[in-house]
C-alpha cells in the first residue's frame, strides 16, 4: 500500500478515537513536505506499519512496552515531585508492546534524517549503544542539578525562548473545552485560583505526529505570575492501528511515564483520555529543529541511549534478555547502523511520494 493511502486510512482511524480539528490535520499536511526529519516526526502510523518489512531481522527481538514514537525530539524537561529539574523521553503517547530495538533504530533513523548532523551515522549508532548499554546496567533518570549537569546547555531555554513561550500562550485563541475535560483543568490548578480567572483555549499547531488531536489549555494568574496546564486527547498507539491490536492508551503511557528509573513529573495525569500536564518555559520539549545536527554531539547522542534504556529496563522483560540479544546482535557488525539506512532510505521515499 502507497503512502498516500495508508495516511488516509490511518486518519479515518483516528477520527474514530477522538474529535478530530481539521485545521491541524492540514496544517500537518503541509508541515510533512518541509523535510524528511519533520516527516519522519509526523508519520509514526507509517513507521508502525512497515518497519517490520523493511528491516525483518528486528521481529525477533524481545519484547517490551516500548516508547514507539521515538525521533531526536522526544527528549525534554520537567520538574519532579522535589522539584528536581529532569531531562529524558517526555513524550509516551505511542506506547506500545513491541520489539525493544525498534526504539534504537526509529532514533538513529531520526539522527540520520536530522539537518546537518555533526557525527558520522555510524559515530551515532555507536554512541546509541555504548549509552544503552550501560543504562541497562545502572539505570536511573538524568537529574540536571546532579549527576548530568552537563546536559544543562541543551537543555535551558536559550536567548529570548522564555518571552516567546509566553508570547504564544497569549494568542492561543479562546476555546470551550468538553465539560469534563474544562473542569480537570480547573482541579489541576492551585486550589485559590478563582475559576472565574481562569481563561481556556486551544494549543494550535504543536507536535508532529499528534497534530489533529484536541489540545486544550488553561491560563491562570496565580501569586505574581501566569501558569499553564494543557490537556491532550490521548488515543491507542498506531502501532495498535497497524497491527491490529487492541489499545490500551492511558495503562501504556502511565507505565512508561512513571517508571521505577524515572523522577516522574507529578502534575502528569490521565484523565476522561486526555493526557494533563503543566507545561513552563522551564519545563517543555526540547525542540532542536534546525540546530539539530549542529547540537548533536556524541555525548549526548550516548545520553539519550541511556534513557531509552532506563525506561525498557523498568518492563517485564529481563535485563538479561535485553543485554543477551544485544550480544548476540554484535556478530553482525554496524547492524543498528544497517537498519537505519535501509529505515531512511524508506522514508525519504514515502517523503518523495508525498512531495508529488
Amino acid at each position: 500500500m502507497s503512502f498516500r493511502n495508508d495516511n488516509e486510512a490511518y486518519e479515518a482511524w483516528l477520527g474514530r478515537q477522538c474529535d478530530m480539528f481539521k485545521p491541524d490535520i492540514d496544517y500537518k499536511h503541509v508541515l510533512m513536505k518541509e523535510s524528511p526529519f519533520v516527516f519522519l516526526r509526523a508519520t509514526y502510523f507509517r513507521w508502525a506499519r512497515k518497519i517490520g518489512d523493511w528491516c525483518p531481522e528486528l521481529m525477533d527481538a524481545p519484547r517490551v512496552l516500548a516508547v514507539g514514537d521515538l525521533h531526536l525530539e522526544n527528549f525534554g524537561t520537567w520538574r519532579d515531585a522535589d522539584g528536581r529539574l529532569v531531562w529524558g523521553v517526555n513524550d509516551f503517547d505511542e506506547a506500545a508492546v513491541m520489539p525493544y530495538v525498534l526504539d534504537l533504530v526509529r532514533l538513529a533513523t531520526s539522527m540520520r534524517l536530522a539537518p546537518r548532523p555533526a557525527v558520522t551515522a555510524r559515530e551515532t549508532a555507536e554512541a546509541l549503544l555504548e549509552g544503552y548499554r550501560e543504562g541497562l546496567d545502572d539505570p536511573q533518570a538524568a537529574l540536571l542539578f546532579e549527576g548530568q549537569t552537563w546536559l544543562r546547555p541543551y537543555a535551558e531555554p536559550g536567548e529570548g525562548k522564555p518571552e516567546k513561550f509566553w508570547d504564544e500562550v497569549a494568542h492561543y485563541p479562546a476555546a470551550k473545552p468538553p465539560p469534563q475535560i474544562a473542569a480537570a483543568l480547573r482541579a489541576s490548578l492551585p486550589r485559590d485560583v478563582a475559576h472565574n480567572e481562569i481563561r481556556f483555549a486551544r494549543i494550535l499547531r504543536k507536535g508532529g505526529g499528534s497534530l489533529g488531536r484536541p489540545r486544550y489549555a488553561a491560563i491562570a494568574y496565580w501569586r505574581g505570575g501566569q501558569i499553564v496546564r494543557e490537556a491532550k486527547a490521548l488515543v491507542p498507539s498506531a502501532w495498535s492501528w497497524a497491527h491490529r491490536e487492541g489499545g490500551h492508551a492511558r495503562s501504556n503511557f502511565k507505565t512508561l511515564a512513571t517508571g521505577r528509573y524515572r523522577a516522574p513529573d507529578p502534575f502528569l495525569r490521565v484523565r476522561n483520555g486526555f493526557i494533563l500536564r503543566r507545561i513552563a518555559a522551564d519545563s517543555r520539549k526540547i525542540e532542536l529543529g534546525e540546530e539539530a545536527g549542529r547540537k548533536l554531539q556524541r555525548r549526548l547522542i550516548k545520553a539519550m541511549g541511556f534513557d531509552l534504556a532506563s525506561i525498557h529496563a523498568a518492563g517485564a522483560a529481563r535485563i538479561g534478555r535485553l543485554k543477551d540479544d544485544l550480544k548476540r546482535r554484535r556478530k553482525q557488525r554496524n547492524w543498528l547502523d544497517q537498519a537505519a539506512e535501509i529505515a531512511e532510505d524508506k522514508v525519504r521515499r514515502d517523503f518523495r511520494e508525498w512531495r508529488g
